[in-house]
């Protein structure tokens, strides 16, 4: 991932994660907690591709993991994460826009139900039973509903803002090392060539002259 992109991933997802824990999570709504955190790397994944996508929803399950009051297996939302971020990214459009609200908002509601659904069976094998005793069919549910609510206002605008990152020529693997060896090329380095060439002639045109002026002096 590019430097750019990678700030940028960095500052959704740490956003993201404090409004979850301080104020999504506080709501105490019935059924599982709208997961925000989700949306922004659906929306990171629908830019960037699958490969970063991947990155992304590990890394962003992992600070999850690891925020107060995590009260689960370290590294077990960051599975999740990353696996959807990489089935998310596959659905990457080539320009990195969608055309329709219908993809996205499918893919919201199969990530919402799949991450839920793949947390549980992870937790099953840890050993954690909590999904059993809340109800895994209204966790299901519930995800759906608040993610798919959310996702109008969230994953459009982390598009958006993720889009600017794309072409920007700095973080463009065609213009990236173009930018430092053009400045190089065609700034500093030439001129002070040039400056050094000139100066150079005008020190032996100097001397011809001072040569010249020495043999008329003696002549005379």
């Amino acid at each position: 991932m590019r430097v750019n992109r990678t700030l940028l991933s960095v500052v959704l997802v740490v956003v993201a994660l404090v409004i979850q824990v301080s104020v999504l999570a506080r709501l105490q709504l019935p059924g599982a907690v709208p997961d925000l955190l989700l949306l922004v790397v659906l929306g990171l994944a629908f830019v960037y591709g699958h490969v970063s996508g991947a990155l992304i929803g590990f890394g962003a399950g992992l600070l999850a993991d690891l925020a107060p009051p995590a009260d689960h297996a370290a590294g077990r939302y960051a599975l999740v994460l990353c696996v959807i971020g990489y089935l998310a990214g596959l659905a990457k459009p080539e320009n990195g826009q969608l055309k329709s609200a219908f993809v996205p908002m499918v893919a919201v509601v199969a990530a919402a139900i799949g991450s839920t659904l793949l947390y549980a069976m992870v937790g099953a094998l840890v050993g954690d039973t909590a999904a059993r005793h809340v109800g895994l069919g209204n966790l299901l549910f519930t995800a759906a509903v608040y993610d798919l609510l959310l996702a109008p206002f969230v994953v459009p605008l982390v598009m958006a803002i993720a889009r600017r990152t794309v072409n920007d020529p700095l973080t463009d693997p065609s213009g990236g090392g173009d930018v430092a060896a053009g400045w190089l090329s065609t700034g500093t380095g030439l001129r002070i060539g040039s400056q050094r060439g000139g100066l150079r002639g005008r020190a032996v045109r100097n001397r011809a002259a001072r040569a010249a002026r020495i043999k008329g002096v003696k002549r005379l």
